[in-house]
């Protein structure tokens, strides 16, 4: 049976560049780089070649990338990293984010409420950030936002220079950390173009090595002292992240991003045509009532939310996983309000298509053919459902 991937949001493969350099650093090049003798200087270039590439990518002319371990990391270390800098900040300190974030954005703030942080979430209605919501909450008790740059279950792409302009006026010396790392390669944007002070990204979502990932942060906010470390040990990355640092995922990272930098508008002009495919192919007569797109006014091309109406994501994708398709589910596939997706519910999705819907994530991989067979495998589960009931 063919395997159709239609889960790159999730994961990437792993690119043929990536793995080269990948194979090549941890046989030829694996000295440990804080080690003083050759090798471990060698490795110490490799790192710093790296970091440069990432710079690129990020279109930052200064500031620090930190290597971490993937995205959840770099999101941890910006939010607890940021809120235990400053003692003042744990007196009645704010922090804003935005309704629907990722779980390794959640968690950490909810973890830093519970120990007397306030937090408040702006509403994300319809895939649009309330800029008005933002103006409101932006006071001086601000220090830190975290917003996505996009939604990772809707696709939904939301206006972060307009929200930086909105937190410089009403909290001038909060800092702006971007979670980027479904946007990273997928929509072109630079630090500056963000306004931001830290922006998280991933390496395995553009078909790097799993297990790597980068947090760059301003020359700016380091220079105030505005982020203190969370992993402590030997020191490495100036101190801002100890643990030996994984060289041979982070050349693969680097080489992956090169790639993306020559192929990157080719890339996205592909992954475009298959979600105007996928589109049209939903306006067929046996699915246009049945299978429901998410349209937010402005999205990520590879990303397309689609509610199954009356069907149970987890039955969805289970029937696809059968005819190998493989896709996600748009909820937790849980009866459990409280399991349901915050994503889906905060766009303002009904619990009842929260719970019937999958997330379909394109790769300029991916064919014409794929997109068809994934429209007839829908029409297929429409109609054998619809028999049941």
């Amino acid at each position: 049976m063919k395997r159709i991937y239609l889960d790159n949001s999730a994961t990437t493969p792993l690119c043929a560049e990536a793995l080269a350099a990948y194979t090549a650093v941890a046989t030829e090049s694996y000295g440990n780089p804080s080690s003083r003798h050759r090798m471990g200087q060698e490795a110490l270039r490799i790192l710093q070649e790296a970091e440069k590439e990432v710079l690129l990518a990020l279109g930052a002319k200064d500031g620090r990338v930190i290597f971490t371990s993937g995205g959840t990391e770099g999101n941890n270390l910006a939010l607890f990293g940021r809120a235990f800098a400053k003692e003042r900040f744990a007196r009645g300190g704010k922090i804003l984010t935005t309704r629907g974030e990722h779980a390794s954005v959640n968690a950490p703030l909810a973890s830093l409420a519970a120990r007397g942080f306030q937090t408040v979430d702006i509403g994300t209605a319809g895939g649009v950030l309330d800029l008005e919501g933002l103006a409101a909450a932006a006071d001086e008790k601000v220090f830190l936002a975290s917003l996505m740059a996009a939604n990772n279950e809707t696709g939904a792409l939301y206006d972060i220079a307009a929200a930086s302009d909105i937190l410089r006026a009403g909290c001038p010396d909060a800092a702006l950390h971007v979670d980027a790392t479904q946007s990273f390669m997928k929509h072109p944007f630079t630090v500056k173009s963000l306004g931001a002070d830290m922006v998280t990204v991933s390496s395995h979502k553009v078909e790097g090595p799993k297990g790597v990932g980068a947090l760059w942060v301003s020359g700016a906010l380091l220079k105030k002292r505005g982020l203190s470390p969370i992993l402590l040990g030997g020191g490495q990355q100036d101190g801002l992240r100890s643990g030996t640092e994984n060289v041979p995922g982070i050349a693969g990272f680097a080489a992956a991003l090169r790639v993306w930098r020559e192929k990157g508008e080719e890339r996205r002009c592909r992954v475009a045509s298959l979600r105007a495919a996928l589109l049209e192919g939903l306006q067929r007569e046996e699915l246009r009532d049945s299978v429901l797109p998410l349209l937010p006014p402005v999205f990520l091309d590879n990303i397309l939310n689609i509610e199954v109406k009356g069907i149970r994501s987890e039955t969805v994708l289970n029937d696809l996983s059968g005819r190998g398709i493989f896709v996600s589910a748009g909820s937790a596939c849980s009866s459990h309000d409280a399991h349901l997706s915050p994503a889906l519910l905060a766009y303002g999705k009904t619990k009842d298509g929260a719970d019937s819907s999958v997330r379909v994530s394109l790769s300029y991989r991916n064919t014409e053919e794929d997109i068809e067979a994934l429209l007839c495998a829908l029409a297929d589960i429409v109609k054998s459902r619809q028999k049941k009931r």
